[in-house]
């Protein structure tokens, strides 16, 4: 089956070629590939993805049109059919989704015109169709923190962009974790929030707000969250090493998938700690990054902060908190800095504490709305 990169990230080109792939008369999708010449995948497949590769190297995912297809029913089977809004990059596996999902539902997706601002968000919700066949219509849209974020902030003093966040059945929040303080504030607006976990490897989230969706089964191995179902994607694109070590099988012949994320499982609900490789060692203990930036996102001021590694004389290694300017509020660094020391302390030890706050314009990210923590880092690294 010939593999067709697309360059251009249309999402008019892109649910165009969607549709073709799904009723099989197109070819698979090449998206954010390194080598844009047409190559050849397995029958069957539906795109390949290169993941972001915010904290690690970029690997191109091959995903089935079997695959994406249970996640969009799956999906569907958990929180209803209706129209979605696209408001994430189409060449993600989040937007992607967001187009799956209105091709396996008969529907046409509300593309978002031109770059993503509050404005432009609530103009297209608010115009969304509301009813169909002479029956309600639901409508829901998939978000990163960093947009609902924005749209809260706006949403304070522009009553459009209030009413546009309300309107949705539900809105689902995915690619990192979500902060309480910026779940508690969605809910007081009266946002129907979703929290999903999953990534390119699982065609999208499988697990909402915890609790797998139909078909998914999920595990922890020493401490390893680990998933199965349908949506399970083929591979990576000509590494068949890479695939074995992340896609194995267990003894019943079950094919799993190693997320690499540290996790429980307590009465039937997933909590994602973080990355199991996103640690430090800090005065020779163990230090989770990811805990660490939650606790920090609980202060007033840094709900989007981000806290990165870096290499300290003294520990060894130490985290360091980076907020952007317009996020913190009006009070000095040293007192920000000591709220969220102290918040640290208090919930996880005084090991683990920043050592340092830094504030910057603007928070790096990729293309996908994540924050791009290598180049955070390395904005760090060059301050010293």
């Amino acid at each position: 089956m010939r593999l067709e990169p697309i360059t251009d990230a249309d999402p008019r080109r892109i649910l165009a070629a969607v549709r073709a792939v799904l009723s099989g008369d197109g070819p698979a999708l090449g998206l954010g590939l390194v080598d844009r010449r047409p190559a050849h995948v397995g029958d069957g497949t539906a795109a390949v993805i290169t993941t972001s590769g915010s904290t690690g190297i970029p690997k191109s995912v091959v995903l089935a049109r079997d695959a994406v297809v249970a996640s969009a029913r799956a999906t569907a089977d958990r929180i209803g059919t209706g129209t979605w809004l696209l408001a994430l990059p189409a060449a993600y596996v989040a937007g992607l989704q967001v187009l799956v999902r209105s091709v396996v539902a008969g529907r046409e997706p509300v593309l978002l015109e031109g770059p993503f601002t509050p404005a432009s968000f609530a103009e297209a919700a608010l115009m969304m169709p509301r009813t169909r066949d002479g029956a309600r219509e639901p409508t829901f849209t998939s978000l990163v923190p960093a947009q609902l974020q924005r749209l809260l902030d706006a949403a304070d003093h522009d009553r459009a962009v209030a009413e546009a966040l309300r309107a949705f059945d539900r809105v689902l929040i995915g690619g990192q974790a979500l902060a309480a303080v910026t779940l508690e504030r969605a809910e007081a607006a009266g946002v129907r929030i979703v929290r999903t976990y999953g990534s390119t490897e699982t065609s999208g989230g499988c697990v909402y707000d915890g609790v797998p969706l139909a078909g998914v089964s999920v595990r922890t191995v020493d401490g390893e969250v680990q998933v199965s179902g349908p949506m399970l994607a083929d591979g990576y694109l000509a590494e068949p090493e890479a695939t074995a070590a992340a896609f194995p099988h267990d003894d019943a012949g079950v094919r799993w998938y190693r997320t690499g994320d540290a996790g429980v499982i307590e009465d039937g609900v997933l909590r994602v700690r973080g990355r199991l490789d996103h640690v430090i060692v800090s005065g020779g203990i163990n230090v989770s990054l990811d805990r660490v930036e939650r606790v920090v996102r609980s202060v007033p001021g840094l709900a989007a902060a981000v806290v990165v590694g870096v290499p300290d004389e003294r520990w060894g290694e130490a985290s360091v908190i980076v907020a952007g300017r317009g996020e913190a509020l009006r009070r000095s660094e040293a007192i920000q800095l000591d709220e969220a020391r102290a918040a640290v302390a208090a919930e996880i030890g005084a090991h683990a504490r920043p050592v340092r706050l830094v504030l910057v314009d603007e928070l790096a990210t990729l293309p996908s709305g994540k924050p791009d923590r290598e180049a955070i880092r390395r904005a760090v690294l060059s301050l010293h």
